[in-house]
């Protein structure tokens, strides 16, 4: 990944980022050309304090026979991005660019077993319906056992360790606060993605917007 020391996250957000998504893009090379596929994964750690992505695909998905536990694979997560119109600026002679958080974790794949792949699928479905409290959260206890080893016998699980973590957040922080700002404004009149990054920018400096707070307080009612 080229990064810029501006957008340049370190090792832990850029493990949290990757984490709180739970979705990305997973990539090898057949030794003629890529192969990827989008899914879901969580992280855990080893004893170590290595990070272990866990995930799976369908049976026929020609990533499996790829998984050899020694090539290193790449998964790529992205964040929100949005497109940056030079007009936006307060400076002059500015030309258009493009915002966004992305994360690759990279490292060897290797097969799960029948029995991790039972604890797999749990975790993972774990992780997402805690995403939908209050709503009582769907269990694999809820099927059939026959129905639930049917839909099983058509996955294979794995897990990448992870050796190298890179992370960037391009969130113009080279720029002067009144560029700054205006382009986080800009971009609060977007759409959903224009607008998460429009909050992400207050959170790193929200003393540029401080102004703006104070303004409404002082119009509110």
């Amino acid at each position: 990944m080229y990064t810029p020391p501006h957008f340049k996250q370190d090792r832990a957000a850029s493990l949290k980022f990757a984490d709180e998504r739970g979705f990305g893009t997973m990539c090898a090379f057949d030794g003629r050309k890529p192969v990827a596929s989008s899914l879901p994964f969580y992280l855990s750690y080893a004893d170590d304090g290595t990070p272990h992505a866990a995930f799976h695909v369908a049976r026929h998905n020609p990533l499996l026979k790829l998984a050899d536990g020694a090539t290193s694979w790449l998964l790529a997560v992205n964040g929100p991005d949005a497109y940056v119109s030079p007009d936006w600026y307060v400076s002059p002679d500015q030309v258009p660019t493009w915002l966004y958080q992305s994360v690759h974790l990279t490292g060897p794949v290797r097969l799960l077993s029948d029995q991790e792949l039972s604890v797999q699928v749990d975790t993972l479905s774990d992780k997402f319906e805690n995403w939908l409290l209050p709503k009582q959260p769907w269990t694999s206890g809820k099927m059939t056992a026959g129905r639930l080893e049917a839909m099983k016998k058509g996955i294979v699980g794995l897990v990448m360790t992870v050796e190298e973590v890179e992370g960037s957040f391009k969130l113009n922080q080279h720029k002067s606060d009144a560029d700054y700002a205006a382009i986080a404004n800009a971009l609060g009149d977007g759409d959903a993605d224009a607008k998460q990054i429009s909050s992400l920018m207050r959170q790193i400096r929200p003393q540029v917007f401080a102004d703006d707070t104070n303004t409404l307080e002082r119009s509110a009612p």
